[in-house]
């Protein structure tokens, strides 16, 4: 490979990668290269073999690896998302969902749950090994925990009430989600197997949709409708440090960024410049308060979620604000480049943590 050309206009590159692939004893073998361009003397980044076995999934996924070594090495130890998953709700029949998977970029999309009920709000472990979500049984809706190393529900203990909304603390031992089992929905926490659960707010009106810090896990942020429309709080994971962070409108479906600072979520503002009484994706900046909309004239945005590196975000959008037409998009983190990775009938996705 002639680097110094590369190097030139037009491409005129800094880096280059390419590789080879071939069948060596019944398995895929891979070899992927990285050179510095403009580096004559010792051009190598890295160089590494991948294997697997011989099909077109491991093809793509070994890609993938490829893919997340050159960002993990030019971005200095920043993880990429090409191995990364999404998870999320579709609809398959007549008040029927179920949960899905499918690759960062929407490929591979996939059933990964087939229980015939409307479950919804799916939420992965951090080690990637369970999906928290709610479904609607004959007892309304219930947490369900479904094992994806097992490929089956494992157990996870309702005790009453309504329970829905879940959400996994970063060290993997701890769910939040909202239960109305004493009465007022309130956000509970409980271990990942619903034994032990003890209530984080107590007060009238809905707490619903927490999300933890990931950075800490010593926070979490929830919508509550204690003061009328539902607003974005944050408060310690004790309960404690209260603080409301939207001034007005609707808000909804917090979810906070990977390195702690940032909470995106929707949010109808009902006044102020963009569409009136549009529901969009917002960005808020945790410690001034400071947001700023992501979103404008698309339709209904909601359910924002961050991607492992935090450069993205992908939400649900209705073009024409029909649930039925609701479909899965992604967007970098300022806004730009929003592309729709589903269909219509997705809905409530959910980044995977790595």
């Amino acid at each position: 490979m002639n680097l110094s050309q590369w190097a030139q206009a037009p491409a005129s590159a800094a880096m280059v990668a390419f590789g080879n692939i071939g069948i060596q004893g019944g398995n895929l073998v891979a070899n992927g290269f990285l050179d510095d361009a403009k580096n004559t003397q010792f051009p190598q980044v890295f160089a590494k073999q991948y294997t697997g076995e011989a099909s077109d999934d491991t093809a793509r996924q070994l890609a993938h690896q490829f893919a997340d070594d050159i960002i993990f090495r030019l971005s200095g130890g920043t993880p990429g998302i090409a191995e990364s998953k999404l998870f999320y709700s579709k609809r398959v029949g007549p008040g029927e969902k179920e949960i899905w998977m499918m690759d960062y970029d929407g490929a591979n999309q996939h059933a990964i749950t087939h229980l015939g009920e409307d479950s919804i709000s799916p939420r992965v472990s951090p080690d990637n090994s369970l999906v928290a979500f709610a479904s609607l049984g004959k007892n309304g809706f219930q947490i369900r925990m479904f094992s994806l190393i097992l490929g089956r529900l494992v157990r996870f203990n309702n005790v009453g009430g309504t329970n829905l909304s879940p959400a996994w603390s970063p060290n993997g031992k701890e769910l939040a989600f909202s239960s109305s089992r004493t009465g007022d929905p309130e956000i509970w926490i409980s271990d990942p197997q619903g034994s032990i659960a003890h209530r984080v707010t107590s007060y009238k009106g809905p707490d619903v949709s927490p999300t933890y810090n990931p950075k800490t896990g010593a926070q979490i942020a929830w919508i509550s409708g204690r003061t009328g429309l539902p607003q974005l709080y944050i408060m310690d994971s004790d309960g404690s440090g209260v603080t409301r962070m939207t001034d007005g409108g609707y808000a909804t479906s917090a979810s906070w960024s990977p390195n702690g600072q940032f909470i995106t979520f929707a949010w109808d503002r009902k006044y102020g410049p963009g569409a009136p009484g549009g529901q969009d994706i917002y960005v808020m900046e945790v410690a001034t308060k400071r947001w700023i909309q992501l979103t404008h004239d698309i339709g209904r945005c909601d359910f924002p979620t961050w991607s492992p590196d935090g450069r993205h975000i992908a939400f649900a959008n209705s073009p024409d604000g029909a649930d039925s037409h609701q479909r899965i998009m992604t967007m970098l983190a300022d806004g730009t480049q929003k592309r729709a990775l589903t269909g219509s009938g997705a809905d409530m996705p959910n980044w995977s943590w790595k």
